[in-house]
Order: structure tokens, then sequence, then C-alpha cells
């Protein structure tokens, strides 16, 4: 044997006979998966959807358990999230348009930075707008025959994922009137159960958990989804929703409604940050990276479990579900838009509801 084998041969040895990595184990541990929204709105169906197939898959088989921090249209939550560091691998926060939309329009009481954070996973969704029984029986396709209608919407505010819905509405001439400050989505479809709102929208999740039921009661009329992206950027129907038609099909039977031109653009801009990239899981900063990829690794098992996408579809919609690398690039596509489309979107908060983003 001659000496390059025998160094060759000795350090092969070496590394058979040394103890391995440490591998990351979660024997034993709580996870707490933390959503700054309430406990009734698609969030919170997202986040518990995910988090038991998650706890089947990390090593160790821990608990996950969602936890709810409400306020301030989630910046309250994220802003909670940006001081915490890594320490043990058990806590993971979720996002949604409703965070990224703050961030984007650098409302002034966000106080956190997404670079900072470690994206492990993220998924799309959709969106339903629905009517009361008496004005959805007006609906024909178009909003010609709601103009008329003086509508109230519960919101979280406009600075939220609820601009999608509200600037739709405007350019489709119907006059919604928000009531600000509700905690979740679940809380604007409490509103419309009981009356004290005629209008509403949800996340598929949110739609598919709870809305699809006052639907089939006769209680709601489904109006349009928002749409999807096909691989060209265009939008299409929701594969959540193929019978029902989009905000642009509606948009293009209804008089005065234009899918070209500024508030388009800028509507859609809103549209692709918000709703393709919707949902998102993030560990902490300074998550070391065996860590992460420990968490990519769980939730890429979830993806390739083969009954994923039938549950999946029933339960948060048929969308994709963005990991590792993935989930970076989807983060990023949501947390930017262009200069025109920001620039336009913050004129038209100051002339509809009168915010001013300082």
């Amino acid at each position: 044997m001659t000496i390059k084998n025998l160094a060759t041969s000795v350090a092969a040895l070496a590394l058979m006979s040394a103890p391995a990595l440490a591998e990351v184990d979660f024997s034993g541990e709580t996870i707490e998966w933390v959503i700054p929204f309430s406990e009734t709105g698609g969030s919170a169906k997202w986040a518990n959807f995910f988090a038991p197939l998650l706890a089947q898959e990390l090593p160790g088989k821990p608990t996950v358990v969602v936890k709810f921090m409400p306020g301030a249209g989630s910046t309250k939550g994220a802003n909670w999230f940006q001081e915490q560091e890594y320490e043990d691998g058990t806590l993971i926060f979720g996002t949604s348009g409703s965070t990224q939309f703050p961030y984007l329009l650098d409302d002034p009481r966000v106080r956190y930075e997404y670079s900072d954070w470690v994206p492990v996973m993220a998924s799309g969704t959709g969106g339903v707008a629905y009517l009361n029984p008496e004005d959805g029986a007006k609906f024909d396709g178009s909003a010609n025959n709601l103009k008329d209608v003086n509508f109230i919407y519960g919101s979280q505010g406009a600075t939220r994922l609820d601009l999608v819905p509200l600037l739709a509405w405007e350019m489709l001439g119907m006059n919604v009137e928000p009531v600000f400050g509700i905690k979740g989505r679940g809380d604007g479809r409490l509103m419309f159960e009981r009356g004290e709102a005629t209008i509403d929208y949800q996340t598929s999740s949110g739609y598919l958990g709870a809305s699809a039921d006052l639907v089939e009661q006769g209680k709601a009329v489904p109006m349009m989804s928002w749409g999807a992206l096909d691989e060209d950027g265009n939008i299409v129907r929701d594969p959540t929703f193929p019978d029902m038609p989009t905000f642009k099909e509606v948009c293009e039977a209804t008089d005065g409604c234009e899918t070209s031109g500024d508030a388009w653009d800028s509507w859609k801009a809103f549209f692709v940050a918000g709703f393709p990239s919707q949902k998102i899981a993030f560990l902490p900063n300074g998550t070391p990276q065996e860590v992460a990829d420990t968490y990519i690794a769980a939730f890429e098992a979830v993806r390739a479990r083969p009954d994923f996408a039938e549950f999946a579809a029933k339960q948060v919609g048929k969308y994709p579900m963005f990991v590792g690398n993935g989930a970076a690039k989807a983060t990023k596509e949501a947390t930017t838009v262009s200069p025109e489309a920001k620039a336009f979107v913050i004129n038209w908060l100051k002339e509809a509801y009168g915010v001013t983003i300082k």
C-alpha cells in the first residue's frame, strides 16, 4: 500500500469511527406555531391544517401547538417575532398577506424585517367574495345591478390584505363601507352571519372551512374569486373554485371597470404579493442551518405524502406549496411590489379612507 493510499484509508477509518454530528431531535418538545391573527380566520385554519402533519415528520415527533397573537392587523405579532432570537428550534411563526402589506406600504407600525427571518415553507391561496341573499339575487356576472346598493364590510384595515377586495369593489363602482378594526377575517364572517355586514370575503381556507356552509344553507351567494396566475402571469380561474368567475371576468362584464391602466396594474401587483405566496412559515433570526434544514425536510415529507394533494384541496385549497429555496423565492415575491403600484395604492388609501402612510 502506498503512503497516499494509507493516508486515505486512515482518514476514512477516522471518519467512520468518529461520533456522528449531533442530529436535531425534538423528542419530548412542544413547538409553538404563532399566528398573529385570531383563531377564527384563514391563517388559523392553515396553521391548524399543517401543524399535526409537521409534528409527524419532525424528528422525535414533537407536539406542535398553534397559538394566536392578534392585534394591529398582525403587526403586533410580527413585531414580537422580530424580537425573538433562536434558542432551541421550538418557535415557528406564520404570516399572511395582511402582514406583508403593511411592510410593503411602509406602515409606521411595522418594526419587523422579513430578511431577518428564515422561511421554510410557503403556500398560495385564493380569495372569494360573497353577498347576502337579497343582493346576491341581483348579481348576474357583472356588478352593474349592485352599484346602487350600500354595502357594509367588516375589515381588518385598508392597509392589510383587505385592500385587495376594497380596491376591487371600488373599481367595480360598488359602494362598500368598511367597518375597520376586526382582528381577523373570521370575525368579518361572523359579522356577515349576524347581519351586521352585507358583503364579505375570505381566503380559500376560511371560505372552505365555514363560508361555503353559508352558501349551502342559502345564507350567502358567491360573487367572484380573485383568480390565480398561470405560467405566463395571466389571471385565470382559481383551481379550487373553477366554476366561479374571477374578478377580472366580473370587471370585464361591468360598465366602467377596466382591466388595464394604473388601477388594474396596482390591484394585480398587490394581488400577486398577497395571494400566490400568501402564507409563509418562518423560523426566527439566528436559526442554525441544520435546524432550518430539518424543518425543510419535514415540510418536504409532508408535501410528498400520497394523500396530501387530496387532503389539502379539501382544507386549504388546490395551491402550490413551496419549501426551502422555493419558500425563499416566494417570500421575495410576496414582499416586493413596483414603486408605481406602491405609489398608486398609497394615494388611493389617502383619497378613499384618509389613511396617510408616513
